[in-house]
């Protein structure tokens, strides 16, 4: 395969030489390589001013984020690429999880960008974001069932991100016979999932370890998990000795995914649930006098896009002052956030604001982020997305 040459603008290699891996269209010297010149999804040999070679990247002259970096070679990638960086990814994760059940490719992370893979067990969920990665759809799976031996692997194309990318949004089977849910366990905890018709790719594993901290602090308390999705926080809090947990979320299929987790782990007497939008449903907790020990608040992303941010984070002050009034004198608030544009600094300000302004006091116990199974790539801040908060919330 003779791959294209991609020439970068003069001094703009330096951030690719430091590890990072996006090319930005303005980066390009689009006299020399004119991007109307490449297809979505092409492999290119990407150089810089000088014409020193610098790796193979795919490229997407529709995005903003035009190239991403692949190799530091000059060889195309291929099925054994994959197999290399799959290996790589998996050795990771066996080495951390003692159940097969994990955020498998973290996309540049893993040396893989645009690629997701979950792992609930012999299932597989895949999302391919990017033009680049789409074009490699059919070696990703061949590499994927060659690694792993998975009994289905679902393509849950249906992200956002690909409408930037031009590309058409999906849910298709891709090898075996999907299940409607999968099976899970973390921390010690079963769970179901529904793949096809859950969020994202059926299961949020970033929050593994922040879920953890309920086992210390739930123990014989009344809790209420707000945005409970399948009950990931709150099923967990039942199992780790709660008196009584209060799960609520906008949808019903959900919900009813809660009572059948609640159920699988013998706790279904504890759980009660509770439909409809979040700051509807604090509102009339509050005004039906309701009280609780711990509540857990991790939204989805408030802060969609940068010019969103200022509006984004009202939203996390309110939605967290909203949970702060229903918390018993020195109660436990697990605050979350997913935007990548919310500063970590910025939510313990906005805890601490919010205490402030009702007459409380916050006291930081712990900051957590996504799990061990999402690591961070050390030169692309963007990977580090998730923050979590641990406070204990008292009166003055």
């Amino acid at each position: 395969m003779t791959l294209q040459r991609l020439r970068l603008a003069k001094n703009e290699d330096k951030r690719l030489r430091s590890g990072h891996l996006w090319i930005y269209s303005n980066e390009v010297d689009t006299q020399a390589t004119p991007l109307r010149n490449f297809s979505a999804g092409e492999q290119v040999i990407v150089e810089n001013q000088q014409g020193k070679s610098l790796g193979v990247a795919y490229v997407n002259p529709q995005s903003l984020i035009c190239a991403r970096m692949m190799t530091n070679d000059e060889r195309p990638v291929d099925l054994n690429t994959l197999k290399k960086r799959i290996k790589s990814a998996l050795a990771l994760r066996e080495q951390l999880f003692d159940q097969p059940c994990y955020r498998l490719i973290y996309g540049e992370s893993d040396l893989l960008p645009g690629l997701v893979v979950d792992r609930f067990g012999d299932h597989l969920c895949v999302q391919l974001n990017t033009a680049g990665m789409d074009a490699m759809r059919d070696i990703v799976i061949e590499a994927l069932v060659r690694m792993l031996q998975p009994t289905s692997i679902l393509l849950r194309n249906d992200a956002g991100v690909r409408k930037l990318e031009g590309l058409p949004l999906e849910v298709v089977t891709a090898y075996g016979e999907v299940p409607d849910e999968v099976e899970l366990i973390e921390n010690g905890v079963r769970f179901l999932a529904p793949l096809a018709a859950g969020q994202k790719t059926g299961w949020f594993y970033d929050q593994r370890p922040n879920r953890e901290w309920l086992r210390n602090i739930a123990p014989g308390k009344r809790v209420l998990d707000v945005f409970s999705y399948v009950g990931s926080f709150g099923v967990q809090a039942a199992v780790f000795g709660a008196d009584d947990v209060w799960c609520a979320d906008i949808s019903e299929s959900a919900l009813d995914m809660v009572h059948k987790n609640a159920e699988l782990n013998g706790v279904a007497d504890k759980l009660s649930t509770v439909q409809g939008d979040a700051f509807t449903t604090l509102k009339s907790l509050k005004e039906a006098d309701e009280r609780f020990d711990v509540i857990i608040v991790d939204p989805p992303a408030f802060i969609k896009r940068k010019k969103d941010q200022k509006e984004g984070i009202l939203a996390y002050r309110r939605i967290n002052e909203m949970a702060m009034r229903l918390l018993n004198d020195g109660g436990f608030l697990i605050s979350g956030s997913c935007s990548m544009h919310m500063p970590r600094e910025e939510l313990l300000d906005l805890v601490r604001a919010s205490a402030r302004h009702i007459d409380r006091h916050a006291q930081i116990l712990a900051e957590g982020m996504q799990g061990m199974d999402h690591p961070v790539h050390s030169a692309i801040p963007e990977t580090r997305y998730l923050k979590a908060v641990l406070s204990r919330i008292s009166r003055i």
